[in-house]
Parts: C-alpha cells; sequence; structure tokens
C-alpha cells in the first residue's frame, strides 16, 4: 500500500511543478488557474460562493483573491444590492488568459495521460475518486 500513496504523492508533485510552470507563463500562480476556471464560468462570485465550488476555506479564497487583484486578474467591488457583500470579477487580462491556459492545460493532461490507456484511464477516475471520498469524510 505504500508504494501506491508514494506513487501518488511523486505524481501530484510532478503535476504540481508542470502545472505551475505552465501557468507562470500566462502571469497565474498555481491554484489561481483553478480561482480563475470558475469565474470564466460564473463571473461576479462572492469568495465564499467560490470557495464552495472549489471546496476550500473562504480565508484561501480572500488570500488568493488579493494576491490576483495585486497581479491585475480580478477586481473586487461591493455588491450593489448587498453592500455587505464583495464579488469577483475577471479582468481583461484574466479573461485574455482563458485560451492559453485552457490549452496549457489540455496539452498537460496530452503529456500525463500519453501512455495510459481508456480502460486504464476509467479505473485511475475511480479509484481517484473513491480515495477523495474516503478522505474527505475523514477531514470533515
Amino acid at each position: 500500500m505504500t508504494d501506491v500513496i508514494r506513487l501518488l504523492t511523486r505524481a501530484q508533485k510532478l503535476l504540481r511543478t508542470t502545472t505551475d510552470a505552465a501557468m507562470q507563463e500566462h502571469g497565474v500562480r498555481i491554484g489561481q488557474n483553478l480561482v480563475l476556471e470558475v469565474l470564466w464560468d460564473t463571473d461576479g462570485l462572492t469568495p465564499g460562493d467560490l470557495a464552495t465550488r472549489l471546496d476550500v476555506a473562504t480565508p484561501t479564497v480572500v488570500n488568493t483573491a488579493a494576491r490576483m487583484e495585486a497581479a491585475g486578474l480580478l477586481e473586487r467591488r461591493r455588491d450593489p444590492d448587498d453592500r455587505r457583500l464583495v464579488r469577483l470579477y475577471l479582468t481583461p487580462k484574466a479573461r485574455a488568459a482563458e485560451a492559453p491556459i485552457a490549452e496549457a492545460r489540455r496539452e498537460i493532461a496530452a503529456r500525463a495521460l500519453a501512455a495510459v490507456t481508456p480502460a486504464e484511464l476509467s479505473h485511475l477516475e475511480s479509484a481517484l475518486t473513491k480515495i477523495v471520498t474516503a478522505l474527505s469524510t475523514v477531514e470533515s
């Protein structure tokens, strides 16, 4: 069993390093691409809404949003109907990064999965889903 954990850890580190390098080419840090992905789909979310969709804590989103705002990727605006709420909106710079980041992610996936058969991929997705579910229930 420890070999599986070791391999998962190694794969995750390599994937993170590869993804980080690819995202940096577009002025985005690792993890920020996930925030962008959600906002490309639904712009103007609150940090709490975004945290729920990403399954992370709201303070994590707030801190990430502050860095992304400083990098010119996001704008924080007060909700016009409820001034207590802040909403996160993409800047033109973030919108322009959508296609290149999507392409970079496709290339990473193609490289990572090049030697994996469709049947193996199906089993891998199933196994990883089970692992995530098992560990998520421990965290709760």
